[in-house]
């Protein structure tokens, strides 16, 4: 059987307070654009911070890697790629690719996020509300 992935594709703007003196984009803020594209994710499939939150729950990030290949550049557009990662465990993986206006890769990365309860405890088995979720996205 294939593992399903829901995939994401979101527009971005570089800002000018987003790049150094070189007019490239600080390396720093590409962390910022994989929460960019995990929230335009969370809208489109139905798994915001909100949604998260309202069961009761947090999802800290405990990892994220980020590859660095071509600059960003001042006034520029690119796009976003989160891709969730499905797995057996309570985590939330996402995987993602920043393409700039020639679509050519600028950047990849994860995050993985875990989920803690309201007293800050470690879910060692999918909540609830997030199996209703996956189930619902045929995962």
């Amino acid at each position: 059987m294939q593992s399903k992935n829901l995939t994401c594709t979101e527009e971005v703007r570089v800002r000018f307070n987003e790049t150094d003196p070189l007019g490239i984009v600080w390396h720093g803020h590409y962390i910022v654009y994989f929460e960019d594209g995990r929230e335009a994710f969370g809208r489109q499939h139905g798994l915001t911070y909100l949604d998260i939150q309202n069961a009761g729950f947090v999802t800290p990030i405990v990892k994220s890697t980020c590859e660095h290949f071509l600059p960003l550049k001042y006034g520029e557009t690119f796009n976003i790629v989160t891709t969730f990662i499905n797995s057996v465990s309570a985590k939330l993986i996402y995987k993602y690719e920043i393409f700039n206006q020639q679509n050519l890769l600028v950047c990849s990365g994860e995050t993985i996020q875990v989920f803690l309860d309201s007293e800050n405890n470690l879910c060692l088995y999918n909540p609830e509300f997030f199996q209703i979720w996956k189930d619902k996205m045929g995962l």
